[in-house]
């Protein structure tokens, strides 16, 4: 019976360790991202990406990638979402496949956390360097604490190469150069090997003797002084002071062979400059905004009232990361990602130019399949069911102007 007993165990524990391991070197590939799966809210009435631009779309090993825009902070921010008042520009991608070179908020260099004003625009850019190759979905993204990431369009870059080319060269504060991604990479594997075997001899030891079922029968049965011998005792102790004796010869040893160290930045820059007023002089008031769950429309009664010098024209919706178009006025030049693009999907009962000091209203529909598809149309089943978007006119002298929209949206099921 005993040496069915000790069969068992060993079982057991080769089983646990190869699951151990296998689990540690498979890494399966991450495509797009869960972004359809974040609330419809959050993504319409925190903050709205706009006039985004990836320099492109193909780039080799080594290459870079810009994504350039603007981004506005809704003035009306959900209740439950904490304020972005500590805020970090980043990029969501599947994993360090490229690495985030340079960003900037307001022409200034971003490399920590920011504070940003609600109602405010602002200009961003991001330099990223391709490190690994495949097809990867790019995301701009803003990490808000206690309100968790917002993730704005994300579009597909292809990278060609070989990840062994690639290099990521510095030079330090005292002027040395190094390659941060094989820098004492030597090092590295040894310490992690070091602890890897430490761990997995902590194992072997107390999996030396029966594991499971065994250990469970005697402790049901009261006999649970007897699972902890003196011998297994004083090894404990010996690995506790192994391991307090390996943390100080590693701190001794850095702190000697790198005697000169910053600390991490932290911290939160809270100048950031907004951009000036976007919106211009066109107002536009909602008297009433249904979603169509059929037809998957939002339609929306608009008064109208151009305040500027010049005719405009009602060009472009855009709700979260989705953008609809009237083709009759506007088209997109900045191969925007098609998933969320609605180039036909903006229509309206009467579009002619609407005169300086002119008020009009209108009825305007936003309709297209990508609203189930991205899931934006679960903001009807919101405890605070409310749209928020930004509407565009383009003027007759070639001027852009917009308007926010932030109201109450009723469901329609027939």
């Amino acid at each position: 019976m005993k040496t069915i007993k000790d069969r068992v165990a060993k079982m057991s524990f080769l089983g646990l360790l190869l699951a151990l391991v296998t689990t540690s070197f498979y890494a399966p590939s991450a495509m797009a991202h869960g972004e359809k799966s974040q609330a419809a809210f959050m993504r319409m009435r925190t903050i709205i990406w706009y006039d985004l631009d990836w320099s492109t779309d193909s780039v080799a090993v080594n290459e870079q990638v810009n994504i350039d825009g603007k981004f506005h902070v809704f003035a009306g921010w959900p209740e439950t979402v904490a304020l972005p008042d500590i805020a970090f520009l980043n990029i969501g991608i599947p994993g360090p496949v490229f690495i985030r070179s340079e960003s900037y908020i307001g022409g200034r260099i971003v490399p920590r956390s920011v504070s940003l004003k609600l109602g405010s625009d602002y200009e961003f850019s991001v330099v990223l360097t391709a490190r690994r190759p495949g097809d990867w979905h790019v995301h701009t993204m803003m990490n808000v604490k206690g309100g968790g990431p917002v993730i704005g369009p994300g579009k597909w870059v292809n990278v060609t190469g070989s990840m062994s080319q690639f290099k990521n060269p510095i030079t330090t504060l005292t002027g040395k150069t190094v390659d941060i991604e094989t820098f004492n990479e030597g090092t590295i594997w040894a310490w992690h090997g070091l602890w890897f075997a430490v761990g997995l001899a902590w194992m072997a030891y107390f999996c030396k003797s029966p594991v499971f079922l065994p250990r469970w029968i005697m402790a049901h049965s009261g006999r649970r002084a007897e699972l902890i011998t003196d011998t297994d005792k004083k090894v404990t102790m010996a690995f506790m002071a192994g391991t307090v004796v390996l943390v100080m010869f590693s701190y001794g040893s850095a702190n000697s062979a790198y005697p000169i160290t910053i600390p991490l930045q932290g911290g939160v820059l809270r100048d950031i400059p907004a951009l000036p007023d976007q919106r211009g002089n066109v107002h536009v008031k909602v008297n009433g905004a249904t979603y169509r769950v059929p037809g998957r429309a939002m339609s929306m009664d608009l008064t109208i009232h151009n305040g500027s010098d010049t005719a405009v024209q009602l060009c472009e919706f855009q709700a979260g990361a989705i953008r609809f178009l009237d083709s009759a006025v506007c088209e997109d030049e900045t191969l925007y990602p098609e998933n969320v693009l609605a180039p036909d999907g903006l229509s309206s009962s009467d579009n002619s130019a609407i005169a300086p000091d002119e008020t009009k209203t209108i009825t305007v529909t936003a309709q297209d399949a990508s609203w189930e598809i991205e899931r934006m149309s679960d903001i009807i089943y919101d405890p605070d069911s409310r749209f928020g978007a930004i509407i565009w006119f383009n003027g007759e002298d070639g001027s852009r102007q917009s308007a926010i929209l932030n109201e109450p949206l009723i469901p329609v099921f027939m």
